[in-house]
């Protein structure tokens, strides 16, 4: 099926693209016609998905980016924005999880999850802000939080905190920079077959698992391309500070 081109001439910025769903965000946006800045620490596979989206005649520009790290951010975006002009919609994606009991969960840890999930996802989402404040053009940030912002997940504390603090900001920014034109929204995805977690659902305890999801099933990156193009296009003009849930009904789900 062919995706309508109607994000021609918007230039959209991915972190957290050299994997997972960042991969597919970036894939889905140039599809739309979108060029597209893909932004991680790993740049020799942000190589082979900037020749990806070139085979079917996208644009994407390699930028590295450490989202822990304030300079980094700052630089990637002046990068990105140097070859491809001034960002339109933002793809907030980066994100760590390092599962543990509570009592176990040790301080760098921690810090790991939250300067990431947290503090990077603010000052990514603060550095193209202040860009699409300046050229007075407005804009779209999608922020990717996950079902953890709403619900527990077990031995992952960390992390639930770290993607509520991304839901709050999305409504704070929202408030904030509606009178800019910048719609701040976000996605909470359920669970997703990614490369990371692949051979876990094939475990005895990830088939406990999805025999206790309400579709019994777990989903694919495509399975959030609809409304990643909802939020990153004019579909969502009349929308922001909104989480939606993408995740066959676990939120709404009781265990």
């Amino acid at each position: 099926m062919t995706t309508p081109t109607y994000l021609d001439g918007k230039h959209a910025l991915v972190t957290g693209a050299s994997s997972g769903l960042g991969w597919q965000f970036a894939l889905t946006l140039a599809r739309a016609g979108a060029k597209v800045s893909i932004a991680a620490r790993n740049t020799a596979k942000l190589e082979e998905l900037a020749k990806d989206i070139e085979q079917f005649d996208g644009r994407a520009m390699p930028i590295r980016m450490d989202v822990t790290d304030y300079q980094s951010i700052k630089d990637g975006v002046v990068a990105a924005e140097t070859e491809l002009g001034p960002i339109n919609i933002l793809v907030n994606n980066s994100g760590i999880s390092i599962p543990a009991p509570a009592e176990r969960v040790t301080e760098d840890d921690y810090d790991s999850v939250m300067d990431t999930n947290a503090k990077g996802a603010f000052f990514v989402a603060q550095a193209v802000g202040a860009s699409m404040i300046k050229h007075g053009n407005g804009g779209k940030i999608i922020n990717i939080a996950s079902v953890a912002s709403n619900r527990v997940l077990r031995h992952n504390i960390a992390y639930c905190m770290s993607k509520a603090a991304v839901k709050h900001m999305t409504a704070a920014l929202a408030d904030e920079w509606g009178r800019y034109k910048i719609q701040v929204n976000g996605i909470n995805p359920g669970y997703i077959v990614t490369g990371i977690n692949r051979e876990y659902w094939e475990t005895e305890p990830g088939k406990r698992l999805i025999q206790n999801l309400p579709g019994r099933r777990v989903g694919n990156p495509e399975h959030l391309d609809g409304v990643l193009l909802l939020l990153a296009g004019p579909g969502s003009d009349f929308m922001t500070g909104s989480m939606i849930e993408v995740d066959d009904g676990l939120t709404a789900h009781g265990f």
